[in-house]
């Protein structure tokens, strides 16, 4: 018997469930399937949550100074399905997948009545979705009003430690912003809809074209940023002295600008270099600053999720918020000057590399005279 080369590709290759598949697969094994989903997962920080160096730093740093237990918190997030497998010893490729398929697919619904978010998570062959009326040829599928909800989110963005102080606040600065009462969820911004295949076409022919963004772009993502802070600048000669003005905005993200750990800041730098030989250069930071019970200014993100009680000063940008910032610098009248603004966003202390400390978005550029 002949086969064309397109029969015997999928016969060589064959759908994923017919090797194996049971709940806690990989997302690998996933995959197979979900070819063009997987590939943009694959990009998302989601997939490096747990193999991000930064984060191994983080995770080695938090068990020598709190113990077992504290690891186990932070591996509820940066690999959720730990909970199910116990593999706090990191021993299998699906904990090392991060926030993975599994996971999110397996989650039926989320409470908000505990001190912190709950997520609802039922390993079995029927995954849960954002879809209506759609079939599987190798699992159950069942439609999720969680899915489409920022509730799907609040289980890692939002989270008090044992001190009761909010360490992470994304879903809750969301729920008290306009974006909320609008109905834009966290997907609407993170996982909008792009042109893609559901299901690989060699595996299953389906009519839609169009699937939700899984690559989640965020703070790592130029274009994200650029979208969200924007910033406009003027200069001129006041009483005897360069005067810059600087107008910052978070325009488009529905919770505060830097958001998630109280280490994160978003920092304005303005350089001034005049003809003259003299060069100024001013920074302004928009951060949150948290403190332990007895006040002392918490250096890392260990020890914030684990000894935070209180915020010392918060100077990020709210939804919406548009802030003048204003620079003097002493240079006289008449002297050429060439005035920049760059805004980077800067991630952790705990960086030991330039692109993981912070990158660059924006950059504005004036010539005064």
């Amino acid at each position: 018997m002949r086969f064309s080369p397109f029969v015997l590709l999928i016969l060589l290759s064959g759908p994923a469930w017919a090797v194996e598949l049971q709940p806690m697969s990989s997302a690998e094994f996933c995959g197979r399937c979900h070819r063009a989903i997987y590939e943009a997962w694959k990009e998302s920080a989601h997939a490096r949550a747990m193999e991000s160096s930064l984060f191994q730093d983080a995770l080695d740093l938090t068990e020598k100074d709190y113990g077992v237990s504290a690891r186990k918190i932070c591996l509820g997030c940066h690999s959720p399905i730990t909970s199910a497998t116990g593999d706090f010893a990191l021993q299998k490729k699906v904990t090392w997948e991060g926030v993975s398929c599994d996971y999110c697919h397996s989650i039926r619904d989320v409470s908000m009545s505990g001190v912190n978010p709950k997520a609802t998570v039922s390993y079995t062959l029927e995954k849960s979705g954002p879809l209506k009326n759609v079939t599987s040829m190798a699992h159950g599928t069942t439609y999720s009003p969680v899915h489409t909800s920022s509730l799907a989110c609040a289980p890692c963005h939002e989270y008090r430690n044992s001190l009761g102080f909010p360490v992470l606040t994304t879903y809750s600065e969301w729920k008290n912003s306009r974006y909320a009462n609008e109905g834009k969820e966290c997907q609407s911004c993170h996982m909008y809809q792009v042109a893609g295949e559901v299901v690989d076409p060699r595996i299953q022919r389906t009519s839609s074209a169009q699937i939700n963004l899984h690559q989640m772009p965020g703070s790592h993502s130029i274009e994200q940023l650029t979208k969200t802070v924007a910033a406009q600048l003027s200069a001129g000669w006041k009483g005897g002295q360069l005067q810059v003005e600087v107008t910052v905005s978070n325009r488009a993200a529905g919770h505060y600008v830097p958001t998630g750990s109280p280490f994160r800041q978003l920092v304005l730098e303005l350089r001034a270099d005049s003809n003259s030989g003299k060069h100024f250069s001013e920074e302004r930071h928009y951060h949150r600053v948290v403190v332990d019970r007895q006040g002392k200014t918490l250096p890392v993100e260990p020890a914030a999720f684990s000894k935070a009680a209180k915020v010392l000063s918060d100077s990020r940008l709210a939804p919406d918020e548009r802030r003048k910032e204003t620079f003097l610098f002493a240079i006289p009248a008449g002297i050429q000057t060439r005035v920049t603004a760059t805004l980077w966003y800067y991630y952790s202390p705990m960086a030991r590399t330039e692109s993981q400390k912070r990158i660059n978005f924006l950059s504005i550029n004036r010539i005064v005279q």
